[in-house]
């Protein structure tokens, strides 16, 4: 997952063209390479906060709001859905993301649902 924040977008908006573009060329290069080799299942960009919605039930009424949420700075603007053979290749990845040179990437393990017992 791709965290962002304000000092991320600061910089983003000071970036040149030619630099925006060669962040964008690094994402579809880690893209081809994670294709390639048959680790990447999906990479998605997140649309800005400000379009989020939340959805919360309440004495069974569905109840929708806008977003951003609370006051929280860092938020998520990607993520990459990859299978890996270990942790160590999922934080070799993670490096190799662009955006880890001005925020975070935080590589989380999938919980496989489907095999708990409720």
């Amino acid at each position: 997952m791709i965290h962002s924040n304000p000092t991320f977008r600061d910089i983003w908006e000071d970036l040149p063209n030619d630099k925006r573009m060669e962040f964008g060329r690094a994402h579809m290069t880690l893209n081809t390479s994670l294709d390639e080799s048959g680790e990447l299942i999906l990479s998605e960009g997140l649309a800005d906060p400000s379009l989020a919605k939340c959805v919360t039930v309440q004495n069974g009424k569905t109840v929708t709001s806008d977003g951003p949420f609370a006051e929280v700075k860092e938020h998520l603007v990607g993520f990459y859905l990859i299978e890996c053979d270990t942790i160590e290749r999922a934080l070799e990845h993670a490096a190799r993301v662009p955006d880890a040179q001005y925020g975070k990437i935080e590589v989380r393990p999938i919980q496989n649902v489907k095999a708990m017992d409720f």
